[in-house]
């Protein structure tokens, strides 16, 4: 207990630097508590406000959540629902969708039935009115702008067709108003239930929304809707009989649907967590050695007077526990104030974010975690101080001076642990999946990828000291040439190599992590773009239907609109084989080379610079099955004509425009084909969502008046996919910014330590002539090599692993390599962990070298 107290005094006497021991904890305990408060937010968000059921509805007639199954219900049982006593309103659901035009234009709107206003509405009207009279329609904002649709204007919708596609009875609808909802898809509609009913011909409904008074019984409602149910006749095929659920039933099972996407998240975000978690192990690993180092003479002492290792072991542990307790008190309590603090401000800006419940469960979990976390960490440096001889306490004050090597064990083992990673790399790798290659085990290589890269890590940490030195021989080069404070920071960090090690492992986790997300996304990215340009080749694309061809003049007007581009007419023949094959494939005569997408194709053999008379490009499903490659040649026959070609190229799987031939326009003749077109492809003239309208707009003029035309705008798939990934992307970069968040931290501390530790070397250097300024930028530099020693090492890591992960899962996946974005990662990390060291760098630049040689 004596040696306890006397460390725990000790402690009390420098509080800073027990701050510094837990700061990389502290930064853990708030991340982790953070992640909890976050994660209730966000469910209580869901279920305030993401449910499709109104608040106000005390009772809902249909199907059951859990199934989705399609209920019989109709509006004869709404009318004899709506009459009972007790139902102060009742709001029958349905929604009708069709072909605007009727079925020419190929433009989709869907009407959803709503009374408009009133607790039971879902939308409010921003412009205009809502519909009061048959043939009437509100929309959504997206929708008037991508439709073209304003207030006043007219559409003519059919929803019902006969067998031969020709559309019945459309209904032609006056739009009277704009209306905002809960979700603008682009294509929706607003209408009184009776107007959505009758665009259909029925009185099917799939839901019932009631709304009682509060003075009657709702158990006595509930039983006389059942009884309405249960009188009404037998379920039609294949449709169930409703269920009767209360308001607060189906909200709760929407928001628990919503929910489970949210929690889809935070199990990724908690992996994250766990590996900032293991970083802030890391850190404080190497702070608490570098603290006990510092007091190598103290513990010696009390070695001297008799304190055994056992109780001086114990002393330490302790004291790291009390770090760690007091570093997760301030971290649980800061987290605590930003996630009750934030939520008001953000309902203040007008962005409706429910306030977390306080998890004490969960605090006290996170408390604990900081505790063991800090024992852990605390473990080897502890015994290893404990181990000190009584004979140190006759040593000069400061530091014992640290081990360079990693010793033979510690290399034997490091070795070891790097053949383990090198294996599972070895056996991927030299398994790679091929064209022809069946049953493949994409999950079970990616695991093995995932695993190796662990192992890989793990052998970074244990022979780390042994890579400082090459790589701040390379580091020495560049920063040699400014001169002697250069020098110094190569010989202040590579002075310690366990030291520099120890903290950039922890930012070489960080940016492997992050140039793993980078690499993989680029070459995700390519992937879709490939599949997007056989896929979307186009903005918009307008088709001929029903055997009709695309007038000569709509290809003139579409060249010459201002709001369109890239304009590239296409002819197709449904049914073309191959010699040697009874199979018969569409072919086009699509010009490969007229649209900006198609140069993402995926050219797997030949070129499409050699594409021409006399040449077909193939799908990668029709040269397998054919067995044919670039340079072979066939002979394509339909309808008794044929045509001799050489293959000049072959894509992936699929072709543009679904087909698996691609010709030249004359040998497409040469087959048969009409000369008129059967369909044109269009971009929008200027980029973002006014072009994207704007070119729409001109791409159903060209429509209008010329039956058996249909537009379609491609381009929201490729908009889609880009929102997708870019918010992945960002997502991920985001909380592996955590782990970045703990190094820099480390960075920070260790630089503050190690200026406490060599305040007689920077008192010497004053001493011998080095400026206060030139103190301040070689400590930066030290600072600054973490850093370029983590980034080299991530870079070196994760570039190699991304690779292999993705070529494991998609044998056609390239390697991209976003250098820029790359150069990015490691400047940015390098700036940050300079930025890391200027304060204490400022603070030893302060000290007088008189004081600093006098310190014994």
């Amino acid at each position: 207990m004596k040696v306890l107290g006397t460390q725990l005094a000790g402690v009390a006497r420098r509080p800073a630097r027990m701050l510094l021991s837990g700061l990389a904890v502290l930064v853990a305990s708030f991340v982790v508590y953070s992640t909890v408060l976050a994660q209730d937010i966000a469910g209580k968000t869901v279920l305030d406000g993401l449910s499709g059921t109104p608040a106000a509805v005390d009772l809902v007639v249909g199907h059951d959540p859990a199934t989705f199954d399609s209920v019989d219900l109709d509006t004869g049982e709404l009318a004899t629902i709506k009459a009972l006593p007790g139902v102060t309103e009742a709001v029958g659901r349905f929604d009708a969708g069709g072909q605007i035009g009727g079925g020419v234009d190929g433009q989709y709107l869907n009407v959803v039935a709503d009374p408009g206003s009133g607790p039971l509405s879902t939308v409010r009207v921003t412009q205009g009115a809502y519909p009061s009279q048959p043939g009437q329609v509100a929309v959504s904002p997206r929708t008037a702008e991508r439709l073209g649709l304003p207030v006043g204007s007219t559409v003519t919708l059919a929803t019902r067709f006969s067998e031969d596609g020709k559309p019945e009875k459309p209904r032609t609808l006056t739009v009277t108003g704009l209306v905002e909802a809960s979700a603008d898809y682009g294509f929706t509609g607003y209408a009184p239930l009776s107007t959505v009913t009758d665009l259909v011909g029925g009185d099917t409904l799939y839901q019932i929304d009631l709304r009682l008074d509060p003075a009657i019984d709702a158990a006595d409602v509930t039983a006389a809707v059942q009884r309405v149910l249960d009188t009404a006749p037998a379920p039609e095929e294949g449709l169930k009989r409703p269920l009767v659920l209360t308001g607060a039933e189906m909200r709760a099972a929407e928001a628990r649907d919503a929910a489970s996407d949210v929690d889809d998240v935070f199990i990724a975000v908690d992996l994250f967590v766990a590996v900032a978690v293991m970083a802030a192990g890391l850190v404080a690993a190497s702070t608490f050695r570098i603290v006990f180092a510092q007091r190598m003479r103290q513990l010696a002492l009390l070695r001297a007077i008799g304190a055994g290792r056992g109780a001086l072991w114990r002393a330490l542990a302790t004291e790291g526990a009390l770090t760690g307790l007091a570093a997760g008190v301030v971290g649980v309590l800061a987290a605590t104030a930003v996630g009750f603090g934030v939520p008001p401000l953000l309902r203040a800006s007008g962005t409706n974010v429910a306030s977390p419940d306080l998890p004490v469960v969960a605090a006290l979990g996170v408390l604990l975690l900081a505790v063991v976390l800090t024992v852990v960490a605390v473990l080897a440096p502890a015994f290893t101080a404990a181990r000190v001889a009584p004979l140190e306490a006759l040593r000069q004050a400061g530091a014992a001076p640290g081990k360079r090597g990693v010793g033979v064990l510690r290399g034997v083992a490091g070795v070891l642990v790097l053949l383990a990673a090198i294996a599972p790399a070895g056996y991927v790798l030299a398994n790679l999946p091929g064209p022809d290659t069946k049953d493949y085990p994409a999950e079970q290589m990616l695991l093995s990828v995932v695993g190796s890269g662990a192992l890989a890590f793990v052998a970074l940490i244990i022979l780390g000291p042994l890579l400082v030195g090459p790589l701040l021989a390379g580091a020495g080069l560049v920063l040699g040439r400014f001169g002697p404070v250069g020098r110094l920071a190569v010989g202040g960090v590579g002075g310690a190599p366990r030291r520099a090690a120890a903290v950039s492992v922890v930012v070489a986790l960080g940016v492997t992590l992050i140039a793993g997300v980078v690499v993989t996304g680029a070459s995700v990215r390519t992937i879709a773009e490939r599949e997007l340009a056989t896929s979307s080749p186009a903005d918009f694309e307008l088709t001929a239907q029903g055997g009709d061809a695309v007038p000569a003049d709509v290809v003139t007007r579409a060249q010459a609109s201002p709001d369109l581009a890239h304009v590239s007419g296409y002819r197709k023949l449904p049914e073309v084989a191959a010699a040697g094959s009874d199979m018969r494939l569409p072919a086009t005569d699509l010009n490969l080379t007229a649209l900006p997408a198609l140069k993402n194709l995926d050219v797997r053999d030949g070129s499409l610079a050699a594409a021409g008379p006399g040449k077909v490009v193939l799908a990668g499903f029709a040269a397998g099955e054919l067995g044919l490659k670039a340079g072979d040649r066939t002979t394509l026959t339909t309808k008794g004509k044929q045509v001799t070609v050489e293959v000049a190229a072959v894509l992936g799987d699929n072709g543009p425009l679904q087909s698996f031939f691609m010709l030249d326009p004359a040998d497409l003749t040469a087959l048969g084909a009409p000369a008129t077109l059967d369909g044109l492809l269009a971009d929008a003239a200027v980029a973002g969502e006014d072009g994207r309208n704007a070119g729409q707009k001109a791409m159903l003029q060209l429509a209008q008046g010329n039956t058996g035309l249909g537009t379609e705008v491609l381009a929201d798939q490729r908009d889609e996919f880009d929102d997708v990934i870019g918010a992945v992307l960002a997502i991920a970069i985001g909380l592996i910014g955590l782990t970045v968040l703990i190094a820099v931290v480390g960075v920070g501390t260790t630089t503050a330590l190690s200026v406490v530790e060599r305040h007689r070397e920077a008192g010497l250097l004053r001493a011998v002539g080095l400026s206060r300024t030139g103190l301040r930028t070689m400590l930066t530099a030290e600072s600054a090599l973490y850093g370029v020693l983590g980034a080299a090492l991530g870079l070196l890591l994760g570039v190699p692993y991304a690779w292999l992960a993705i070529r494991a899962y998609d044998y056609t996946a390239p390697l991209s390599l976003p250098v820029l974005q790359l150069i990015a990662v490691f400047v940015a990390l390098v700036v940050l962990t300079a930025l890391a060291g200027v304060l204490p760098a400022r603070k030893a630049a302060k000290v007088s070298p008189v004081a600093a040689l006098a310190t014994d």
